[in-house]
């Protein structure tokens, strides 16, 4: 009974030896131990072991000791006279310096003082030559003044401000299409010399921009992107007071061909502008008048309707 039942139940085959050992389990990765195994290569090893024989590297000759500190004295001696001569060349490049700063300092107080010198002298001028016309002016003194741009003046009329485009707009046609124009948002000489003659066109007696006065003989001109007033720059927005009947001088100017021109700038372009009328404008006297001789035309020569007044600083009634 008992051996059938054991030769009933299911036996495994007996496993045979090869004789060889079992692989390991790493053996796949023979480069990786490679590497691990000789982390440090041959050639520093052989390095590191001849310079141990060698006494760690170090001169053993009495020749070759001397040599080398030979060579440490004479690193010492360079770096020894470098440190001396800095600290001897300092005090004298830092004199050097004080007496260039104050130089400057005293070069600078000069030009300083030649430019007042230069505009006392301008002041004393224009009131020479305002003098001179209301001296030979006669009866007209305070019109010869008026025309001339010798004296300040005031009184009703406009107050016109134009100002650049807040960006640059390059879009085709307008007054500028063939002007060669690079920047058409910006304000340049020839718009505000247009802008300028249409106020004059228009009835306005007085005309001063950002507070420079206009005469008869005002250039407008360029230098870069800077408009030039008689050879001083102006700065946008360009303010720009003009003395008339203020109603009849602003309808006349935007009715005008100078006006319908700023109009178009406007809409084209972008440039800003907005007109007023003024009760009391005051504009200052020319910075500078070139006296000339002149001959009257006749009794008859039209005369400007006189709504400017000059601006004595007493005030007028």
């Amino acid at each position: 009974m008992r051996r059938a039942t054991m030769c009933g139940m299911s036996q495994q085959p007996p496993v045979r030896s090869t004789g060889s050992p079992p692989p390991r389990p790493d053996a796949s990765m023979s480069l990786l131990n490679n590497v691990i195994d000789h982390a440090l290569d041959d050639g520093y090893a052989e390095a590191t072991a001849r310079r141990a024989e060698e006494g760690g590297g170090l001169p053993r000759s009495l020749r070759a000791k001397l040599g080398v500190a030979a060579g440490l004295v004479l690193a010492a001696a360079v770096v020894t006279v470098g440190a001396a001569e800095a600290r001897i060349s300092a005090p004298v490049v830092a004199k050097e310096r004080q007496e260039l700063i104050d130089r400057i300092e005293s070069e600078t107080s000069t030009a300083d003082q030649l430019e007042r010198d230069v505009e006392r002298i301008r002041t004393e001028v224009g009131e020479r030559q305002r003098a001179a016309l209301q001296e030979h002016g006669g009866g007209q003194a305070e019109l010869v003044g008026l025309l001339s741009g010798a004296t300040p003046v005031h009184g009703p009329g406009v107050k016109l401000v134009v100002n650049d485009a807040k960006g640059t707009d390059s879009g085709g046609g307008g007054p500028r299409e063939s002007s060669g124009f690079s920047d058409t948002g910006r304000v340049r000489d020839r718009d505000m010399q247009r802008v300028i003659n249409g106020l004059w066109e228009s009835g306005a007696e007085a005309v001063a921009i950002n507070g420079q006065r206009l005469t008869s003989l005002s250039a407008i001109r360029a230098a870069g992107d800077a408009i030039l007033v008689d050879n001083k720059p102006l700065v946008p927005p360009y303010t720009i007071l003009a003395i008339g009947d203020g109603q009849r001088l602003s309808t006349a100017f935007q009715d005008s061909a100078d006006g319908q021109y700023l109009h178009a700038l406007v809409e084209n372009f972008g440039i800003r502008s907005g007109i007023t009328v003024e009760g009391d404008v005051r504009l200052p006297a020319a910075p500078s008048l070139t006296v000339r001789t002149a001959e009257p035309r006749g009794a008859g020569a039209a005369t400007p309707s006189g709504r400017a007044t000059a601006d004595t600083g007493k005030g007028t009634s």
